[in-house]
């Protein structure tokens, strides 16, 4: 295995969320770290009368004191797919891509963590994405009292990784020399605006990947999967 990526699980994340997972070998999903307020685990954006439009799964008791698998959610699936119906049933690849949306929101859960990740798992699965994938609860939770950097590398070792693939935001959080005396190269994702026509709008870029999926066939979709850069 030469490459990996370790993120926290967010509901039908953006486009540069699935680049991360077509550019390594395996994927875990972050979900045993502390949960972040106005993050991207439970809520995501679509288009809306040719605005950003949030869609949001209530959550019961989350905090930043809890981790991510242990918060539950208000169950408003029903009203989010109404929502996507209404936004998208016009867009040219709305049949194709609803029915994977409505399985997805009918996933039987609770639990916005694994919701989440029932989100990316069934996109990945549409896309035919090879990655292998991990949850960090189940595979990695007697790493969990190590400092953010040393966890990382702890998981990276155990796989015989040399690469790990990070989030641009990351930049502010990792130091590429700290990972280089870990045998480990890390390198940042950068994606491209993946631009793409919606509707008769302006384009609105970086949205949730179901308006990506609506308005782009299955091929053009993993021809804007290689839009992105490693820095």
């Amino acid at each position: 295995m030469n490459r990996m990526a370790i993120m926290q699980p967010y509901l039908f994340p953006y486009i540069g969320y699935f680049q991360m997972i077509a550019a390594v070998d395996k994927f875990i999903f972050y979900d045993d770290v502390n949960f972040i307020k106005n993050g991207w685990v439970n809520r995501n954006r679509i288009l809306v009368n040719g605005q950003a439009t949030y869609i949001t799964v209530p959550l019961k008791e989350a905090s930043p004191n809890r981790k991510i698998y242990e918060i539950s959610f208000v169950d408003n699936r029903l009203k989010i797919g109404k929502s996507i119906q209404m936004a998208y049933k016009k867009a040219p690849f709305f049949n194709d891509v609803w029915p994977i949306i409505e399985a997805t929101l009918q996933f039987p859960t609770e639990n916005i963590s694994e919701l989440a990740i029932h989100s990316v798992n069934s996109i990945c699965n549409f896309l035919e994405l090879d990655t292998t994938y991990e949850v960090a609860n189940s595979s990695y939770s007697d790493t969990t009292e190590l400092d953010r950097n040393n966890r990382i590398k702890t998981i990276c070792k155990r796989n015989e990784v040399n690469t790990y693939i990070n989030a641009i935001g990351g930049r502010e959080l990792y130091d590429k020399a700290s990972f280089r005396e870990a045998g480990i190269s890390l390198l940042f994702i950068k994606t491209g605006r993946c631009e793409y026509r919606q509707f008769n709008n302006d384009f609105v870029p970086y949205l949730s990947i179901i308006d990506v999926l609506m308005f782009n066939s299955k091929e053009e979709v993993k021809g804007l999967l290689n839009e992105f850069e490693l820095i």
